[in-house]
């Protein structure tokens, strides 16, 4: 008995993330039940997601997708910025965010693709993918068995790697983001003294080219961790190091699960992310903020563009109007984000560039004053009046 509802398909989708479930749940309703789209996964997107902290911006999310409670785990008023000294710097911002419950909100998305038409599987693997003639030829094995399916485009949503298309990215030009990949990990954790509506973010040498985090979950358990550079040098292994984080500044601490890998980091080229009707969404693009890291409002907006894009390149009558299509996904992406994640990357070595002794410094100044005047100018002036040469050296990145 097959286990599809078709062996072609105009679309396929592969990997049910934030960009994967948007770009299939984005095309299902543009198209209106017009299309065959197909939305393939190894395992369900409403299981508990990792690498992810879950925070997001309350009015970026509202305009992508609609703010519904059930997956709401609490709102956000404001970050706490840490020095190594531990001085704290706070932004206030009332109701300025949301703590998402990542596994629920995958499912509002979910449930959103079906009753736009798509045809979901996330217990299928994708074993192989190849270009015959104008068509994509995909190899899966799904209940138990492997079957042979076809699609006009395929849409590569699988995430930082994108082991999937990598071979074939490297054949057709497309940026590839293999090389745009940073060690994470992160614990949940309770008995951590926290406030439940702020992010607490730590800076210095301890997290070499990166941060640390406090994000807050349920009032009780909070993730803790953090993420290096890709060029960072450590000793031992991430999950010692993080567990010595913890002992030292919670040593209350009861730690639950720890979690770790590669995440996307730069988000920060104008490569072209589509050719030849393949398409990439999300962190496979490496539509990542490159200094915060974050990407799951980045892949939800991705995941929309591409979607349009793909609606373009299906209707097209001829070759050139499917590469104005493919080209089309890039420059929208570059207009949005895309150019703010350009600036941001250029300036990502000087902020790295930071001492611990000038996040130190700036984050006492700005610890004596009251919080209604911690805004993110004077965090921002502070830092540099703590390290005066950045200023010259920023002027040659942002211009």
């Amino acid at each position: 008995m097959a286990f599809f509802a078709s062996k072609k398909y105009d679309a396929v989708v592969c990997g049910a993330g934030p960009a994967g479930l948007m770009a299939a749940c984005t095309l299902g309703r543009m198209t209106a039940g017009a299309r065959r789209i197909l939305l393939l996964d190894k395992k369900e997107p409403w299981k508990e997601p990792i690498f992810c902290a879950e925070a997001v911006s309350r009015d970026r999310l509202s305009a992508l997708w609609p703010v519904d409670p059930s997956f709401v785990r609490g709102p956000l008023s404001g970050i706490y910025f840490t020095s190594p000294k531990r001085y704290r710097a706070e932004f206030y911002s009332k109701d300025c965010g949301l703590i998402l419950d990542r596994a629920r909100f995958h499912r509002s998305i979910s449930d959103g693709c079906a009753a736009a038409g798509v045809e979901c599987h996330y217990d299928a693997l994708i074993k192989k993918l190849e270009r015959t003639g104008d068509r994509w030829q995909l190899s899966v094995m799904a209940g138990g068995q492997t079957e042979q399916i076809s699609a006009a485009v395929v849409i590569d949503a699988t995430g930082p790697g994108c082991r999937l298309t990598r071979s074939i990215e490297c054949l057709q030009g497309i940026e590839s983001g293999d090389a745009d990949l940073e060690p994470a990990i992160f614990a949940v954790a309770e008995g951590i003294e926290h406030s439940r509506e702020h992010i607490e973010l730590f800076f210095g040498s301890e997290f070499e080219s990166g941060y640390g985090w406090i994000f807050p979950r349920d009032g009780v358990e909070v993730n803790i961790g953090f993420v290096l550079g890709k060029d960072a040098v450590h000793q031992g292994s991430l999950r010692q190091k993080l567990l010595d984080f913890i002992a030292r500044d919670y040593p209350q601490a009861k730690v639950k699960a720890v979690y770790g890998g590669m995440i996307a980091c730069t988000g920060a080229n104008a490569k072209p992310f589509a050719k030849g009707g393949l398409f990439k969404a999300g962190d496979a693009a490496s539509c990542v903020n490159p200094i915060s890291r974050s990407g799951i409002v980045e892949s939800l907006l991705c995941g929309k563009i591409v979607a349009e894009s793909v609606k373009d390149w299906l209707d097209a009558d001829s070759q050139a109007n499917r590469e104005r299509a493919e080209a089309k996904a890039l420059a929208r992406w570059m207009e949005s984000l895309g150019k703010s994640h350009v600036q941001l990357a250029r300036a990502k070595d000087v902020f790295n560039s930071i001492s611990d002794k000038q996040f130190d410094r700036a984050a006492k100044r700005l610890s004596a004053m009251p919080r209604e005047k911690q805004t993110l100018f004077r965090i921002f002036f502070n830092v540099l009046w703590a390290c005066p040469s950045l200023i010259w050296k920023m002027r040659s990145f942002l211009h």
